[in-house]
């Protein structure tokens, strides 16, 4: 019998599936894909009001974001098949795109607006949130720039400059749209960026105390800003007007207690409780699930955000500067969103319009974070090669 030879590309291929499915992080995937199974789960749930009044149907959100689910995929593979020098030569261009979106949807006639802001660029069926395209290309730019130049930042604050001019450009053009939300997460990663990359103690949190009193104006100066502010304090207060969507959240974790309502019982999403399927989707979920079903998503949470930082400071000690201030990014990022997201739910935060990653209805957002995932198990795939073929290599013996 002959023997059956395959084609040297298709064992290419094969040979890195294989060489790929040896090395990644099965814990860390696992997590991944039980917080997007779960978030499918509960999205279906919270939206069936609002997708029956829209006259699709039922599961007619389910559908869209099991659709918006296969450009993710994709988007998480290129992100682990990525090599992360190709993506380092790339921070710049990726910078120049990011705030080109940013300044695109805010031409007249381009960025369509919802709620007075402008976010979203139209193209075709779908629309793409420019600020959750540039936040990851501005972490994957400050990842390569403190690459560069952290050496130096440990001894003196010059190279800070064309970094905070670079900030403060996308600052200035988020706060157009307005997404003060997604403004502070940007700042806080980017921050926490620095400080690991080895800045001195009183020079960071001189800038943190400036970031601080800047937040506080914008706050001060802009009235829904501050309405949103003083209806956190006292959301019983107006409990019809501006503390509505905090008490409707409110009412929805109490009522979930310690086990729920049971999965698709939920009363809050029937009209009362605004943006179920999106930024409340988490007190949707306590009212279901309970007190155990929000442990555990925090839980799954909290595991991705340890990884991460895992993958980071393993990344740093092998001298693998840039993947691992990307892992740092990556989990500092997503768990603050995660964590701003929650506290909004649950009233320990005044109301910001982010979602929660990888659950919350939305193609952008899950396509992007996807992508932020593949490239955190790329930078996870890339040490453990990395040490390996250092452990393999001949140790020298002293003549």
């Amino acid at each position: 019998m002959s023997e059956v030879t395959l084609h040297p590309r298709l064992e290419a291929l094969l040979g890195y599936r294989d060489a790929v499915a040896a090395d990644i992080d099965r814990p860390l995937l696992t997590t991944i894909i039980a917080i997007v199974a779960l978030g499918l789960v509960m999205m279906a749930s919270a939206s069936v009001g609002v997708a029956e009044q829209a006259g699709g149907g039922s599961m007619h959100y389910l559908q869209r974001q099991l659709l918006f689910l296969v450009p993710a995929v994709a988007a998480f593979a290129i992100g682990l098949r990525l090599p992360l020098d190709i993506l380092e030569s790339l921070a710049g261009p990726l910078l120049m795109f990011g705030l080109f979106l940013l300044v695109l949807v805010l031409i007249p006639g381009v960025g369509r607006e919802s709620n007075g802001a402008v976010r979203w660029i139209p193209l075709g069926p779908v629309n793409v949130q420019a600020s959750e395209v540039a936040r990851l290309f501005l972490l994957i730019y400050f990842a390569a720039f403190l690459q560069r130049h952290g050496a130096t930042l440990r001894r003196s604050a010059r190279p800070l400059l064309p970094g905070l001019l670079v900030l403060g450009v996308a600052a200035v053009l988020l706060l157009a749209q307005p997404d003060f939300g997604a403004l502070a997460v940007l700042v806080a990663t980017i921050g926490g960026l620095f400080f690991i990359a080895g800045m001195p103690l009183l020079l960071f949190i001189g800038l943190a105390a400036v970031a601080g009193i800047a937040g506080a104006l914008l706050i001060f100066s802009s009235p829904y800003r501050l309405e949103r502010l003083t209806a956190f304090r006292d959301p019983w207060a107006d409990p019809f007007d501006t503390g509505f969507q905090l008490t409707q959240s409110l009412i929805a974790v109490g009522r979930g207690e310690w086990f729920g309502v049971g999965l698709g019982n939920s009363v809050q999403k029937l009209f009362y409780l605004p943006e179920a399927h999106t930024d409340f989707l988490f007190a949707v979920l306590a009212e279901e699930l309970g007190l155990v079903g929000m442990m555990v998503v925090i839980a799954l949470y909290a595991f991705l955000v340890w990884r991460a930082c895992r993958i980071g400071a393993t990344s740093l000690r092998a001298g693998r500067h840039f993947g691992g201030l990307l892992a740092y990014g990556i989990g500092i990022g997503l768990g603050l969103q995660a964590f701003v997201n929650m506290g909004v739910n649950l009233g320990l935060l005044p109301t910001k319009g982010l979602t929660l990653p990888l659950m919350s209805y939305g193609g952008s957002s899950l396509v992007m974070s996807a992508a932020a995932l593949g490239l955190l198990m790329r930078v996870d795939l890339e040490c453990r090669r990395a040490g390996r073929s250092a452990s393999a290599r001949p140790q020298r013996r002293p003549s």
